[in-house]
């Protein structure tokens, strides 16, 4: 299968999650960073996304009181 059929084939999710992918890995195999490091990355992103997702729910919360 050639690079272009893959995409071709991949639905936009799915390219997307393969072009993540191949970035972290060609980026931790060049030493740009570490698995380490990139889960600490990730991890905050995460953190941060949910308190962003809660915060609308703890605000309607707070005004329902």
């Amino acid at each position: 299968m050639s690079f272009e059929d893959a995409v071709e084939l991949a639905s936009r999710d799915e390219r997307f999650m393969a072009t993540v992918y191949a970035m972290n890995t060609l980026l931790i195999h060049k030493g740009v960073y570490t698995q380490k490091e990139f889960e600490v990355l990730f991890l905050e992103w995460m953190r941060k996304e949910n308190r962003r997702k809660s915060a609308p729910a703890r605000a309607g919360a707070a005004a329902g009181r």
